[in-house]
């Protein structure tokens, strides 16, 4: 990439890699590799324009261009963030909807850089018990603890879901823990601004005193910083934990001890983070009768993954629309169109145990798919010819043809299984999720 997109970076001789180590964070920020490095990272995500229209693919012209000016104001705290544009999209599961604040491309290679230099700050100190947004860690890491923990006889979990978690962060109590280890104040301005920024809605901008809404690269740290003071409240009581983003399970061994610890928390995270506990979606319960990250476990001694009921609703949300599209398509289409989700789900659940959701599933799949086929035939008569010419016997034919019933009833009928055959429809494509799954728990 050309030296001009954001400026020369002058290096004593010798020492064109050389880091000074008295540089303030800031600096650092704005150093050369750095900022290429964040530029490559919002290049390679995408990502929609902000309110500006600048879009992903215009950035670099940009930077040529106004770079200089640009890197000016940000050390001289002259630099304003530009308001977020505010997006809502659904929440799975029909639960009303989540608010995306998308900031400007520059926006978004700011806080990248930031972010950058920030987390290994940062990272290092938090809790073991945090997975979400951390290098080497993930979702099915936090499962493994959480079925490790159960597995312990702890069988009792604290189920905590924080109230609008992103919107309604206090920026006063966040930005005190950003300055427990952040000591350049430019840097504290910089993120405070971009916390302030305001949100455009319908050409209007609101201003913002709280919150940090999701859709800008420091949003999940910022989260980790404020809720990595819960993680050592957790830790220094001695329980055991895990914490994925907003999503927080403490495991304890009775429901009295359950309800002891979820009263505590919820004064703490009221008290001292300004947080609210929406006791509608927590609980204290058993933890096969909740849903952790998609999925839940079995209630033996010895915990199996299972995919929650919740996640399999979803997916079949998800696939109605191809579903219905593929009314006017070839059965081959539609199965390739079901391919990427399907190819998707199986690996978010491959950590799950317990196939027999994976059955059900396939069952299902294959019912909608000779569903579609008997709507394509439409009229009796030209089911009877089309069940006759794939081997059914005439009096068979004739009485599934003309059987009165629905297309749902009729798929799930011997006579269309016979004559669209699982086999056949593995030929045009289709894996079953089961037999994935299994292929899949041989390799781990």
């Amino acid at each position: 990439m050309e030296e001009g997109v954001v400026g020369p970076q002058a290096h004593p001789a010798g020492e064109e890699n050389a880091v000074d180590e008295t540089m303030e964070l800031l600096d650092k920020v704005l150093q050369r590799e750095n900022m290429l490095r964040a530029l490559r990272r919002v290049e390679q995500n995408k990502g929609a324009a902000g309110v500006d229209g600048m879009t992903v693919d215009d950035l670099r012209a940009y930077l040529r261009e106004q770079w200089p000016r640009i890197r000016e104001e940000v050390l001289s705290g002259a630099y304003q963030p530009h308001p977020v544009r505010k997006v809502e999209i659904p929440k799975p599961g029909g639960g009303g909807t989540r608010m995306l604040g998308i900031p400007t491309v520059l926006d978004r290679l700011l806080q990248q850089a930031l972010l950058q230099e920030l987390h290994p700050i940062f990272d290092p100190t938090f809790s073991d018990g945090s997975f979400g947004f951390r290098p080497g860690r993930g979702t099915h890491h936090a499962l493994e603890r959480a079925r490790a923990h159960i597995a312990t006889g702890r069988r009792w979990v604290v189920d905590l879901d924080l109230e609008k978690f992103f919107d309604r962060v206090n920026h006063d109590v966040l930005m005190a823990r950003v300055a427990r280890q952040v000591k350049d104040k430019r840097v504290l301005l910089l993120i405070r601004r971009f916390l302030q920024a305001g949100m455009m809605e319908g050409g209007l901008v609101s201003q913002r005193v709280e919150g940090t809404p999701q859709g800008g690269p420091l949003s999940p740290l910022l989260s980790n910083i404020l809720l990595d003071e819960l993680d050592k409240e957790l830790e220094q009581r001695g329980h055991r934990f895990v914490r994925y983003a907003d999503d927080c399970n403490v495991y304890v061994q009775t429901q009295a001890a359950g309800e002891r610890v979820m009263a505590s928390l919820e004064r703490f995270l009221r008290e001292r983070l300004r947080l609210k506990v929406n006791r509608d979606k927590s609980a204290v319960a058993r933890p096969w009768e909740r849903k952790f990250l998609g999925y839940t476990v079995s209630r033996e001694k010895r915990p199996r993954l299972k995919v929650a009921p919740q996640s399999v609703k979803r997916l079949r949300e998800k696939l109605q629309p191809i579903f219905r599209a593929g009314r006017g398509w070839d059965l081959g289409r539609t199965i390739r169109a079901l391919g990427d989700i399907l190819d998707g789900w199986r690996q978010n659940f491959r950590k799950a145990e317990v196939l027999d959701v994976f059955e059900q599933v396939d069952k299902w799949i294959r019912r909608k798919l000779r569903c579609i086929v008997w709507r394509q035939w439409k009229r009796p008569k030209i089911r009877e010819r089309q069940l006759r010419r794939r081997g059914i016997p005439r009096a068979d034919a004739k009485t599934a043809a003309y059987n009165g019933r629905g297309p749902w009833w009729s798929a799930g009928s011997r006579w269309v299984g016979q004559a669209i055959p699982t086999a056949g429809l593995r030929r045009l494509g289709l894996v079953p999720l089961v037999e994935a799954q299994q292929r899949l728990a041989c390799v781990v």
